[in-house]
């Protein structure tokens, strides 16, 4: 067995050592948080039904942009008027399965109640407090892990097929410029400069130079636990079923298939499943699997470098190592719902023309669980009946951005210490 499977089949007893940590979850909030626990010396042990870094997680599947000035909340103000349009289109970047509508709606009205502007405003602030030290945390793991390619700093490129697209979207630049992002406004000209292998339909752009991309969040996650087995974590492959309460909170969980695992401090960092876990522990937030697809396009020939965001088409194209990634739609349809690849064919057909040149090679297609909160912040906060259960979950779309920062301040937590931001925004009693 080689690669990370036989990583997971590792472990160094860390014998007396009398500070443990159980990480539920082994995406890139959970992976990043095991590795700064070990940071601050704590013994680590995490469990996820998955192998970290493979296809059935979340982070896998991810655009790619690590940005540290990412602070537009996904409902914004007069969003309440483009959901009637956007489920009319059957190609259109928003889908609720009307089945799971009388489920859904609950979480689309508190949605719709986040786009208030002077609520939008906090959430801008919260986002960026968060995003704004993403590269500073990235930057030590992946150099322990030996990864440092994964974060390149191209920038990020938002394309209009309308010479007014920013002049459109001047309350988001409004906000960027308030949280101290650079926003350089091109036209068709400076974009061609910029991108050229963009083909000539776009007529106006917003330019952050100092976003970030990773050409493959999987390996990211993989590398990083690799990292964390060589400094001692343990990875247990199983899915957490409920937790056993003592006196003074949770002191073990219980496996699927009946197997208990002691605990003294835990991090919950389940992704989507997160929710029906803090339920058990006396918060009940408000959470959604934003269903979101990607298509990964091998030896598509376009030469893109910079992420491009199609703010028209409602789609991120990325250059990966693997090829062309086109990712985006939301679809709410619950977590046990059959992928409908439908909607990752519309993304295919609706990236083709953006391109000065498309060969379309193999064509992959994927479908994953981005665990969201309607505000578009994540729950990071200590459990209501458990205070040895610190809470990492509801990152939605910027699960990789932030998933650095939130690993370092979970540790922080966990060791008692001052954490690096004001975590009142956070918190889960706040909807």
């Amino acid at each position: 067995m080689t690669g990370l499977e036989g990583f997971i089949g590792m472990h160094r007893d860390r014998q007396g050592s009398r500070r443990h940590v159980t990480v539920v979850g082994a995406g890139i909030v959970g992976i990043c948080s095991a590795n700064y626990l070990l940071k601050q010396g704590f013994e680590v042990e995490i469990i996820d039904p998955t192998v970290p870094g493979s296809e059935d997680q979340c982070s896998y599947g991810n655009a790619g942009g690590i940005c540290p000035g990412s602070c537009i909340p996904n409902s914004m103000p007069g969003v309440l008027w483009n959901v009637p349009r956007w489920l009319m289109d059957p190609e259109g970047p928003l889908y609720v399965r009307l089945a799971y509508l009388p489920h859904a709606l609950p979480w689309l009205v508190r949605f719709l109640v986040a786009s208030r502007k002077s609520r939008v405003a906090k959430i801008s602030a919260a986002m960026r407090s968060l995003h704004r030290y993403t590269f500073d945390c990235y930057e030590p793991l992946m150099k322990e892990a030996g990864c440092e390619e994964l974060l390149q700093k191209h920038g990020q490129l938002f394309v209009y097929e309308s010479q007014d697209g920013p002049a459109k979207n001047a309350y988001g630049l409004c906000l960027r410029r308030e949280q101290g992002v650079r926003v350089d406004i091109l036209n068709a000209d400076e974009i061609r400069q910029l991108e050229p292998a963009l083909a000539p339909i776009f007529k106006s752009a917003v330019y952050l130079p100092e976003q970030g991309q990773c050409p493959n969040p999987g390996r990211l996650v993989a590398k990083l636990a690799e990292n964390a087995t060589r400094q001692g974590a343990r990875f247990i492959r199983a899915r957490v079923a409920d937790f056993e309460m003592g006196a003074q909170g949770v002191v073990a969980v219980q496996l699927e298939g009946g197997e208990r695992r002691p605990v003294e401090q835990a991090v919950l960092a389940a992704g989507a499943w997160s929710a029906d876990l803090a339920r058990k522990l006396g918060n009940r937030i408000p959470f959604e699997t934003e269903r979101g697809y990607h298509v990964m396009i091998r030896d598509a020939d376009t030469n893109l470098r910079i992420q491009t965001i199609s703010a028209d088409r409602k789609f991120v194209a990325s250059p990966m190592e693997e090829g062309l990634r086109i990712a985006g739609n939301v679809e709410f349809s619950g977590l046990k719902r059959p992928p409908n690849m439908v909607r990752a064919d519309a993304l295919l057909k609706q990236a083709r023309p953006i391109f000065r040149h498309f060969r379309e090679g193999e064509v992959k297609r994927w479908m994953g669980h981005r665990p969201g909160t309607p505000d578009s912040i994540p729950v990071i906060d200590r459990a209501r009946r458990a205070s040895n259960v610190i809470y990492a979950f509801g990152h939605g779309h910027q699960g990789l951005i932030a998933g650095s920062v939130t690993g370092k301040i979970v540790a922080e937590m966990a060791a008692g210490a001052p954490t690096m931001i004001d975590l009142a925004p956070f918190r889960a009693d706040r909807f």
